[in-house]
């Protein structure tokens, strides 16, 4: 019965009751767009931190979408083609 109590009084306590911290999770496009920020400007502490916010399979799948989906913005943008602007993105030949 007091067990009840307690909880429902704890419902009420808000910033002054002894809340146990909840761990943000992180989406894992948030996590990529974070990755890729950090490896941009060669920030090592923060790419380990950010590698930690998800699996690296989705962290992998995420900075893949990213990939896509900038060559084709960038692509939209210049009015190329997206294999021509992957190609140039990597300084390879245009075929």
């Amino acid at each position: 019965m007091f067990d009840r109590i307690r909880r429902y009084a704890g419902r009420f306590r808000g910033a002054g009751g002894a809340q146990t911290p909840q761990r943000r999770t992180h989406n894992l496009f948030e996590a990529a767009a974070a990755y890729v920020t950090a490896r941009a400007e060669d920030d090592q502490d923060r790419i380990e931190e950010v590698s930690g916010w998800v699996p690296p399979e989705a962290l992998s799948f995420g900075v893949s979408e990213l990939a896509c989906r900038a060559v084709v913005a960038l692509a939209r943008e210049r009015d190329e083609s997206p294999r021509t602007v992957a190609r140039d993105l990597l300084g390879l030949p245009v075929v």
